[in-house]
């Protein structure tokens, strides 16, 4: 940007720049004029809209507060609800996609686990079959 300020300073007439400073002074503080008187505004218009509103509150506030628990426990239910309907759809179409072969994510490790499983039940079935041998066939002392 900084190669740009020569051109324009070179195609402005010399008095034209505090001009310039001075257009842009006034519209900033305008802008800033104008949001400020728009701030103090709303601020009054909250203040008062408060000033109303709280006795209402305070005289249907047996009513409302139910009314606001029911409701948030209503939407937190229905939100709930969808979340574990998603979920468990979202199951239903992996093991789906498992059992009809189409591979889906994390089917390998469940095949690891699997197998390592079948294999340590298989292990513990000849640790007991052994251990059963060993103890029915060694010395009777009766």
């Amino acid at each position: 940007m900084a190669e740009h300020q020569p051109y324009q300073q070179s195609h402005q007439q010399p008095g034209s720049q505090p001009r310039y400073q001075v257009v842009k002074a006034a519209t900033a503080a305008t802008a800033g004029g104008s949001l400020l008187v728009l701030s103090g505004l709303i601020l009054a218009g909250t203040v008062i809209a408060l000033t109303i509103a709280t006795p209402l509150l305070v005289i249907f506030s047996p009513v409302l507060v139910p009314a606001v628990i029911t409701v948030s426990l209503l939407i937190m239910g229905f939100l709930a609800s969808g979340g574990f309907g998603v979920a468990g759809i979202t199951v239903f179409s992996w093991i789906y996609r498992y059992v009809t072969g189409k591979h889906p994510p994390g089917a390998d490790q469940l095949d690891l686990a699997r197998h390592k499983l079948a294999s340590k039940a298989r292990e513990m079935k000849d640790r007991a079959e052994q251990f059963g041998q060993q103890h029915t066939s060694g010395p009777q002392t009766s």
